[in-house]
């Protein structure tokens, strides 16, 4: 059997170790396009930032190696430009001599990737705008910015790319601005979630510019203006264009294969593609969202890999099949841990996925051992039954323990009771007794069970102001005087039972702490004494971040589970 790959790093690479181990007489050759077969991808921006400091530290195998311990033909810098699947034939392009050959196979795999956004804007071919997706790509940029020693540099998208490049040129010593068209960083995050990480920015001194769409470039002797809309200009010596990939499928499409959403390779749980013996792996291929249903693209190493393992078992005689994809991410930012997994707000508005959501704040180990930070957990469920759709944490330690315990949660379809008994590892220097998943699954608990009802930061446009409705702040007397919302009563949480009596029990009561936990117990207090009550999902502290971001302004008038 003789297997072709187009196409390394994680799936390509992936599936002709696999398809190895599993037939030792299979002829199998990787075809690659550039000058590297398998590399760190997902390293490149720390290179950049020094972090990493040996160029070989990126490269995960080379030919060499790849054939010293698989005896796998690999071929760097021969570009497959042609398919023809009648004849079970790949015309390759040998791009250091531009000389073509034609090479036979019984079972193909497509590995091509995506390819960086870059849309067709005046000025964007310019000598000072980089791309960040290849070991290449990241010597060109490293090479520059040792000869050129730029002070300034503009970082167009706020993705993973976007603001890892920022955090790493930052690192340098460079002033950055982040531009991006949406108003929010990283699309992962619900916005609210986002505020925490548009702060954050700010104060490592990053200049962040939302909702502006750039127009194009301008090259100057010295530098380089990145032109947005109404006019602005932003001046640099260098831009980075992090904009987003997009499958790079040009060679399957003239190949005559089904293709899906944004142009990817349409396959099914086998990977395989609409022409038999061909197979598609990684970046290019459309996949299916573990837990919408919906088919969609997620361009990550994790799906990448699972997929080339899939299609050499299959290859081989198996009969492996895949799940579906979550989009379980995590990012590193300065000292901030950024996650999320499964489906945020707005995909499951889009899946028409009935939900609703709790926000806790949570330490990350026991108060009393020193070092403990607080993280934001925003968990959504269905309200039905209670099963975990998704969640998206933003903090500093423990982040990644936590969204991988609830990405297994999800993979598990997991209930809210579920999270309640899960058995986690604990000691002080690591977690509580009862760990921040656990408190995710007793907030949830409660709001199914109909102990606490609860409204959320776009819901208090809705409350009217006509006095029909009682806001009640139950912090201590130094928090509700450091700030607090317009219109609210204080009484602490600790006297409130002796000043129930200045409570009208004919009028709603939405009441609110610091954190949602205090709030909680006010509301257990009153709800027992006959008032109607609703709990602040997050707290105050999140109702600033959201109130400094500017976001009030925007929230979508819609009330969310309350009575008015």
């Amino acid at each position: 059997m003789k297997v072709v790959i187009i196409g390394g790093v994680a799936g390509g690479a992936t599936a002709a170790a696999r398809l190895r181990r599993l037939n030792e007489e299979a002829q199998i050759i990787i075809l690659e396009r550039g000058g590297y077969i398998s590399y760190a991808n997902c390293g490149l921006p720390y290179y950049i930032g020094g972090e990493i400091t040996e160029k070989n530290a990126l490269t995960l195998q080379t030919p060499q190696s790849f054939f010293a311990r698989f005896r796998i033909d690999v071929r760097v810098k021969n570009e497959a430009v042609q398919i023809l699947p009648d004849e079970k034939k790949v015309i390759v392009r040998r791009l250091d001599d531009g000389s073509e050959y034609e090479e036979t196979y019984d079972k193909l795999i497509l590995s091509p990737g995506a390819k960086p956004v870059k849309p067709p804007l005046p000025g964007i071919d310019g000598k000072r705008i980089f791309t960040l997706r290849s070991v290449e790509d990241t010597f060109l940029l490293d090479e520059f910015i040792k000869r050129e020693r730029p002070k300034r540099a503009v970082v167009i998208g706020g993705g993973f790319i976007g603001l890892e490049m920022a955090e790493n040129l930052k690192n340098l010593g460079l002033e950055i601005t982040v531009v991006e068209r949406l108003n929010q960083v990283m699309t992962p995050l619900d916005y609210d979630m986002a505020c925490s990480v548009h702060g954050y920015l700010q104060k490592k001194g990053i200049r962040l510019l939302r909702s502006k769409a750039v127009t194009g470039f301008e090259e100057q002797e010295h530098g380089i203006s990145t032109l947005l809309e109404a006019g602005e200009a932003v001046e640099a010596d260098l831009v980075v264009l992090a904009i987003g990939v997009a499958p790079e499928t040009a060679l399957a499409e003239k190949a005559g294969l089904e293709l899906g959403a944004r142009g990817s390779i349409v396959v099914n749980d086998r990977m395989e593609t609409s022409v038999p013996d061909i197979y598609a792996v990684g970046d290019a291929v459309e996949l299916v969202h573990y837990v919408s249903g919906r088919k969609t693209l997620i361009p990550l190493a994790g799906p990448a890999n699972k997929q080339g393992r899939i299609a050499a078992d299959n290859i081989c005689g198996g009969d492996s099949h895949f799940r579906g994809a979550q989009g379980t991410s995590v990012l590193k930012l300065f000292d901030m841990t950024v996650a999320a997994t499964g489906l945020n707000e707005a995909a499951a508005k889009a899946a028409e996925i009935p939900f609703d959501k709790v926000v806790t704040f949570s330490p990350n180990h026991a108060t009393y051992y020193p070092g403990a930070s607080n993280m934001t957990i925003k968990t959504l469920f269905d309200p039905g039954s209670g099963k975990i759709l998704g969640a998206q944490i933003v903090g500093f330690d423990g982040v990644d323990k936590r969204i991988d315990v609830l990405a297994t949660a999800i993979r598990a379809e997991m209930t809210a009771a579920d999270l309640e008994e899960l058995e986690l590892a604990y000691a002080p220097p690591f977690s509580s007794a009862k760990d921040p998943v656990n408190m995710a699954g007793f907030v949830i608990g409660n709001i199914l069970a109909g102990r606490v009802k609860q409204y959320h930061w776009h819901d208090l446009k809705s409350l009217p102001n006509d006095g029909s409705v009682i806001r009640l702040d139950v912090r201590t007397d130094a928090e509700y005087q450091a700030g607090h919302m317009e219109g609210t009563v204080h009484i602490p949480v600790d006297v409130l039972r002796e000043h129930l009596g200045e409570l009208d029990r004919s009028k709603p009561i939405y009441v609110n702490c610091q954190s949602g936990l205090r709030s909680y117990i006010a509301c257990r207090i009153l709800a027992q004494h006959g008032y109607d009550c609703y709990n602040f999902s997050g707290g105050y502290r999140f109702y600033q971040l959201i109130e400094h971001d500017g976001g009030f302004d925007e929230a979508p008038a819609y009330p969310c589970g309350v009575k008015l």
